[in-house]
């Protein structure tokens, strides 16, 4: 089934696939990969090969059974645009987000060559937002211009967790950006400059801007705990989002 989310900017998850392999820096502590040998130890349906790419086409139909308007991260547990799943797969999952208009879905993937030639001749349904990770400059700055190949009414960057200064950012025809520092035991630190240039071009170029985390570190530098101050940035938060599509 699909679950509600304790993400910042979503209100559930949708895992047609679970399950995926390291590709950058950004995946050396995927949380997803931990949650998954957890939920595979508990027997968890759907968990059965732990962090291995799994199709599971008996979720497909998991949004439709939902009537209540809701934001959907796809593939929390994954990436769709994975080497693993097919084209025909990945045309379903588009087919089941075209015809759920009630719902907005939002598909995020490190796989960005691959995004954009999917979609070099198909046509993006008006209620999925695509977005690509921005780690660091040279894995996830790249992934922009892939993006920008995409005719999408909505297309984001998830820039966490942000792992260096990443420099000056063309963000032309990008609506939304996401910041976060990483979370867990084996975090790295992410610098308050880092995030501060990033939110002053976002305001310059006119995208919208949210603060999901500062993660296992503070702003002094310092470990801290995930909850203390966690999401302030200049003594306020962010929660800027592009406005949802009209349902049906």
């Amino acid at each position: 089934m699909s679950q509600a989310s304790r993400i910042e900017w979503t209100e559930a998850t949708w895992n047609p696939t679970v399950g995926c392999t390291k590709i950058s820096p950004g995946c050396k502590n995927c949380y997803a990969e931990s949650m998954a040998k957890r939920l595979k130890s508990m027997g968890t349906p759907g968990y059965e090969n732990g962090f291995q790419l799994t199709i599971l086409p008996e979720r497909l139909a998991e949004p439709s059974n939902r009537k209540k308007p809701s934001i959907y991260f796809v593939n929390s547990m994954s990436d769709l645009f994975h080497k693993g799943v097919s084209d025909e797969y990945i045309t379903q999952v588009f087919d089941v987000i075209r015809h759920c208009p009630q719902h907005t879905f939002q598909v995020l993937t490190k796989r960005a060559d691959r995004l954009a030639s999917f979609f070099r001749n198909r046509l993006v349904p008006s209620n999925a937002w695509l977005g690509v990770s921005v780690e660091n400059r040279k894995h996830g700055v790249p992934r922009i211009a892939s993006l920008r190949q995409v005719d999408a009414r909505i297309r984001f960057l998830s820039v966490e967790p942000l792992l260096e200064a990443v420099g000056e950012l063309d963000l032309t025809h990008i609506q939304w950006l996401i910041v976060g520092g990483e979370s867990g035991p084996k975090a790295r630190p992410m610098k308050l400059e880092w995030v501060e240039n990033i939110r002053q071009q976002c305001e310059e170029q006119n995208v919208q801007f949210f603060f999901k985390q500062w993660g296992g570190w503070g702003a002094d530098g310092k470990r801290r705990s995930k909850k203390a101050n966690g999401r302030l940035l200049a003594g306020r938060t962010w929660n800027d989002m592009p406005e949802l599509s009209a349902h049906a």
